[in-house]
């Protein structure tokens, strides 16, 4: 399954929510994502249905090994991506907002090429 732009954000937003917390629920997500929470259940049913999270009785969200490895894979994109923009002299803001939305379109050519530059210390 393909996942879209706003799949690949909740994955990485369930991953970075998890890591400052133990239990992550819709409601977290919701209110980090400045989502509706109807919008953040039908999100998650998707991903549910892919195999990328699993969603407990109690209501907490955990990402699969599938879920998992796609939003660190994301993350680091994003990570990566900002540090460049602000090394170069980006705004921290901006570069923040563009790396978010570059890390969803850049080939895993063209990124393996900007982490192995040897100038950039990541």
């Amino acid at each position: 399954m393909k996942l879209q732009e706003s799949g690949e954000m909740y994955l990485e937003n369930i991953l970075i929510l998890s890591e400052k917390s133990d239990m992550v629920r819709s409601v977290d997500l919701s209110k980090y994502m400045s989502f509706s929470k109807p919008s953040v259940s039908r999100g998650l049913g998707i991903l549910k249905d892919g195999g990328y999270i699993t969603i407990k009785e109690n209501g907490s969200i955990s990402l699969t090994d599938l879920g998992l490895k796609k939003a660190k894979k994301i993350y680091e994109k994003h990570k990566v991506l900002s540090s460049l923009l602000i090394k170069i002299g980006v705004d921290e803001s901006t570069a923040i907002n563009d790396a978010c939305k570059i890390e969803h379109v850049i080939s895993d050519e063209t990124f393996n090429k900007i982490r192995q530059l040897s100038c950039l210390d990541f």
